[in-house]
């Protein structure tokens, strides 16, 4: 079913991305000494304890530059492809497009030659375990955390936005526009979809080959579009389930709370609330600082602890 696009309601755009990471130590040096991101918060997947749930974004974790990590060092192997996020997108300022080439290259870090799309310069790469992502050349309202390694000048800014690889991307258009997204701009098989002023951008791909994806290390679980508040996340809801799309019940997520809904083309789709944030349980000088858990698996604690594979805190950078 087709949503009347009359009563569409409002989404300020992405609020955070989920993916799935081997080593923890590895991703944290990755999205902290390498793209310069703030560890905002380490914690667990409230589902599978025995998992990390890490996190970085700017100095207090804003929504819309929120990249997660479910990390597991035995974690299997993903393959990136249709039913899937393709692509995370990182806003770099105007003019840092060498700066960025010039770090990958001097690290070592595997990444393209810049590209134009949508007249904005692109740099695709992957991190350790194959994660696509992109750095897109453009203006965000995210201010530079003045403390990481990366200059404030050439700093990320939080999220540009996601590509979408559907298996049925006419049903994926109606999820989005659901979701409060309205149709930007094509170029053969991507078409541009906005919402909001911060990472509004989520480019839906519509093609017949590549492979399906399959979850693992190396791909994304699922992409979170933020909600003002729980009437905006139920208003939200309500338009996917008069499209006969499954909704969940509410989740606390202890830093927002959240619903999920599959959509026909693969997609796992997150609306998540922008409050209360990372601030809730630690002081923004100590972000990320140790392990937090939420009430209800405090008192397993120290079985938590003993499970989760090791993390090297001298490798956090706060």
């Amino acid at each position: 079913m087709t949503p009347d696009s009359g009563d569409r309601p409002e989404t300020a755009g992405i609020h955070h991305v989920t993916a799935i990471a081997s080593d923890p130590t590895e991703n944290v040096r990755f999205y902290t000494e390498a793209l310069g991101l703030r560890f905002v918060k380490r914690t667990v997947n409230f589902d599978q304890p025995s998992t990390y749930h890490l996190y970085y974004g700017d100095e207090t974790g804003t929504p819309g530059t929120i990249m997660t990590f479910f990390s597991s060092a035995d974690g299997r192997d993903g393959r990136v492809g249709r039913g899937q996020v393709g692509a995370t997108a990182f806003t770099i300022p105007e003019g840092s497009v060498d700066y960025w080439t010039d770090r990958l290259d001097d690290r070592g870090i595997d990444f393209d030659a810049p590209e134009r799309r949508f007249d904005e310069t692109v740099i695709r790469l992957r991190d350790g375990d194959g994660q696509p992502l992109e750095l897109v050349a453009g203006d965000s309202d995210v201010e530079p955390w003045d403390d990481g390694p990366v200059p404030a000048e050439h700093s990320i800014r939080g999220f540009h936005g996601v590509t979408v690889d559907s298996m049925d991307a006419e049903v994926t258009a109606n999820v989005l526009d659901a979701l409060g997204y309205e149709r930007a701009e094509s170029d053969g098989e991507r078409t541009r979809y906005r919402a909001g002023e911060r990472a509004g951008v989520i480019d839906l791909l519509d093609r017949t080959d590549g492979p399906r994806g399959t979850q693992g290390v190396g791909t994304v679980h699922h992409v979170a579009v933020r909600a003002a508040d729980d009437d905006a996340q139920a208003a939200m809801a309500d338009r996917l389930t008069e499209m006969g799309l499954s909704v969940t019940e509410q989740k606390d997520r202890r830093y927002f709370r959240s619903v999920y809904s599959r959509d026909p083309g693969g997609i796992l789709f997150e609306i998540a609330t922008d409050d209360p944030g990372f601030t809730r349980d630690e002081s923004v000088a100590d972000l990320g600082s140790s392990l937090k858990l939420p009430p209800w698996l405090e008192g397993d604690r120290e079985e938590i602890e003993t499970q989760l594979p090791e993390l090297d805190a001298q490798r956090v950078v706060n």
